[in-house]
């Protein structure tokens, strides 16, 4: 029988002895804690030297590689040089190779997991192949090596930094002199002073951030507050420690350590266990050693939910003012509002336009039926639709690359444009492809969302109903239905309604869409047109979605009582007298979204938990973890449509609310267009 000896700097309580297989060899491993007493450790090293075949060090300073800094530390060396004659490891070399599957692992089982996610470095030197694995999917690293190391309030924001530091302070930090100084130096009174103002930083930086990369001991200063929803990367999590993250409502832990007879042992143990096991010492074993090792012992990382599955996507969302009005409701606009002429709010509308974007709201609060759940900010850019239109595009590309700077500097995973930042130029493009992160206009669920609105209020009205057939007993016609939004728009609902009339001047293109929904949806019946004169005073249902703005696309003293019209063109086609001269007629704007859960965002205009669909599109692509360029341009897919609807579904999310030009409707607006539908039709 073979016996490995793991001594460690940490607490004797925990000692234990086993005996176990490994491969294919009797085993005995005994570990024993030396309450952080070096000399202890020493004597424990003398006294297990002849019985021992392989020695592994815990609780203290791996022999670390950062970039090009091979770092030793002198009481780690020390220890070392206790039994020349016996292999010694801390597990540098099978740690590396676990922290790094650690990482990709996590990624490739849960997907983008760590995209963008702003990860915290308790100590960075002995992080740095995590470091180096996390790179791949995020800049957002932050390492609190001089926090812990000097007690210096600043944190390192990049591998390279990093690697400067490791440079510039290891001939201090490493050297037997320094150490003892160091440790002198803490135990001081004015460090002491300092200690808890540095604390306190400290623990904002660890709030503030999405993944903690720290060792056990690491984490115990700790609370609630700072890891609530957090995901934490560490090592050796037994049942007690989960119990630990649990009272601390951390949502997920990644243990990369390995397992032995149903219990986390150090890396250090099994890196000595393969070193007996293949009578080599630790820097005569190689990749191919650990990879059978691996391989045979079928170890891999767990990925543990300490409260239940918990995932916590994240989203940026940028948003604008949509008229001077609304500036003057903003502090301290509305007193400049009060006591000033126009002239001097047109001034102020023209000077906030040019201000950087910052967050007028963090969002939280928001839970899937699935278990999934985000967080995001609201991004605000300055400009009112009056100053984006009277300036070329690229004003507005600036401005909306600057916010997605702020996004990704957040740790958002996708951001979303909102109101006349997504019809600026190209519709999204362009930003799309300068942008540091995925970009999405919210059109798809916008569409969804004025169609969904539009059969809804069709229902409550009550002047059509459902069919045999399991459609809307009624006729709809689509204005511009050639166009991108038009043609999703009669897709949809040639599998919704009985009969739809398609209306656009171009003949060849309205043919070929007629021939293509016939195809698509056997048994529809699908009239087109040039112009809506002919068909307009028969329907139950129109959607508007032409791009001429300003012209004139119907005639609504044409429409029938009772008619539901759903203007989803940006400007919008139906201007706000030709609505207010039907109040029989029901002209929607938009469908907004009920979000799934407690909801915690400050005022958009909207009641509590209720989001305009284009935000909603974010909300539900960040749930569904699809962190990609989902809706851009004027050509909106109709597959992308009805996608986003039944990811909404998945998700939780409802129809909360129907809007037109003055507002959300309320029932009396609807018990409104009935009685007046109703007297308009009543035989004379």
């Amino acid at each position: 029988m073979k016996t490995v000896v793991s001594i460690s700097q940490g607490s004797s309580e925990y000692d234990y002895e086993l005996e176990t297989r490994f491969l294919g060899q009797d085993f005995r491993v005994i570990r024993v804690g030396s309450d952080g007493n070096l000399d202890r450790a020493e004597a424990v090293l003398d006294s297990v030297r002849e019985q021992a075949d392989a020695i592994g060090l815990s609780m203290i300073h791996d022999h670390y590689q950062v970039g090009r800094e091979q770092l030793q530390h002198p009481d780690t060396s020390r220890l070392e040089a206790c039994v020349p004659d016996k292999p010694v490891t801390t597990g540098a070399g099978l740690r590396g190779i676990l922290q790094e599957w650690a990482v990709r692992h996590t990624q490739t089982e849960l997907g983008h997991f760590f995209d963008n996610a702003r990860v915290l470095f308790l100590n960075g030197q002995a992080g740095f192949r995590i470091a180096k694995a996390l790179s791949e999917h995020t800049d957002n690293l932050l390492f609190a090596d001089p926090y812990l190391d000097f007690g210096v309030p600043r944190l390192l924001t990049s591998l390279s930094q990093l690697e400067a530091y490791t440079k510039l302070t290891a001939p201090v930090m490493f050297s037997p002199n320094a150490v003892k100084v160091i440790e002198r130096l803490h135990r001081t009174p004015i460090y002491r002073m300092g200690e808890k103002l540095i604390s306190s930083s400290l623990h904002e930086s660890v709030r503030d951030c999405h993944v903690i990369v720290g060792a056990m001991g690491d984490l115990e200063a700790f609370t609630e507050k700072e890891l609530g929803g957090k995901t934490v990367i560490t090592s050796r999590v037994s049942e007690s420690a989960l119990d630990w993250f649990r009272s601390r409502k951390v949502a997920m832990v990644v243990d990369y350590s390995p397992w032995l007879e149903g219990r986390p042992v150090g890396v250090n143990v099994m890196e000595a266990m393969i070193s007996a096991a293949l009578s080599r010492t630790p820097e005569q074993l190689g990749a191919d050693d650990f990879l059978d090792v691996i391989e045979r012992l079928g170890v891999e990382p767990r990925i543990l939910y300490p409260n239940g599955y918990r995932r916590i996507n994240r989203f940026a969302f940028v948003i604008h003012p949509l008229s001077q009005q609304y500036l003057t409701k903003t502090p301290p606009l509305d007193w400049v509002a009060s006591v000033s002429p126009p002239a001097v709010m047109n001034l102020v509308e023209k000077a906030i336009a040019y201000t950087p974007p910052f967050v007028y709201s963090k969002v939280s609060g928001i839970q899937s039926p699935t278990g999934d759940e985000v967080e995001g900010w609201l991004i605000t850019v300055g400009g009112t639709p009056k100053e984006i239109m009277a300036h070329d595009p690229e004003f507005t590309y600036s401005r909306l690359l600057a916010a997605a700077k702020l996004a990704r500097k957040l740790g958002a995973q996708i951001m979303g444009l909102g109101a006349f930042t997504k019809v600026v130029g190209d519709a999204g493009i362009t930003v799309a492809k300068r942008a540091p992160l995925p970009i999405t206009t919210g059109n798809s669920y916008s569409a969804s969302g004025a169609l969904w609105a539009a059969h809804d209020a069709a229902q409550r009205i009550g002047r059509v109903s459902i069919g045999k057939s399991g459609k809307m007993a009624g006729k709809a016609m689509v204005v511009g239905a050639t166009g991108a939004i038009g043609s999703v728009c009669a897709r949809l609902l040639a599998k919704a309604v009985d009969e739809i009339y398609m209306v656009a001047p171009e003949a060849a293109k309205l043919l070929a869409l007629k021939e293509s929904i016939e195809l698509e949806t056997p048994g529809a019946i699908v009239h087109v047109a040039a112009t809506t004169d002919r068909d307009l005073p028969d329907m139950d249902m129109v959607v508007t979605a032409t791009s001429g703005a300003g012209k004139r696309i119907l005639d609504i003293m044409k429409v029938k009582p009772g008619c539901v019209i759903t203007d989803v063109a940006r400007p919008l086609d139906i201007p706000a007298e030709d609505v207010a001269r039907r109040p029989d007629v029901l002209v929607i704007e938009s469908g907004e979204i009920q979000l799934p859960g407690p909801v915690k965002m400050k005022d958009i205009g909207l009641p509590k938990g209720i989001a305009y669909a284009c935000l909603a599109e974010t909300i539900v692509l960040a749930l569904e973890a699809r962190f990609e360029n989902f809706t851009l341009g004027r050509n909106i897919e109709w597959e992308k449509v009805r996608e986003i609807y039944k990811l909404g579904l998945k998700h939780g999310m409802q129809l909360a609310a129907v809007s037109g030009v003055n507002g959300v409707f309320t029932e009396e607006d609807f018990e409104r267009v009935r009685a007046l539908a109703a007297e308009a039709t009543e035989p004379a």
